[in-house]
């Protein structure tokens, strides 16, 4: 992994744990702007990073409802 794309995931981490403490689920784009004034290939790598991290986040969310709905119309045996 290069330091391009260690320093993009460790800001990505720490900005989804941000935005979910504090509610504000625009934090990413903030950050994004602050970023891209000094490197737009950092912006760049930050928001990619990002994008992955929301859409692993909902397909998961709709993996354990769609588990919860099967398991509770189960009979177990």
């Amino acid at each position: 992994m290069s330091t391009l794309e260690k320093l993009a995931s460790k800001l990505g981490e720490d900005v989804m744990k941000a935005m979910d403490e504090t509610g504000d689920h625009r934090l990413f784009m903030e950050v994004s702007k602050i970023i891209g004034a000094a490197s737009q290939t950092l912006e760049e790598a930050f928001l990619t990073d990002i994008r992955v991290r929301l859409a692993e986040r909902k397909g998961r969310e709709l993996l354990a409802r769609r588990l919860q709905q099967h398991r509770s119309t189960t009979t177990p045996r």
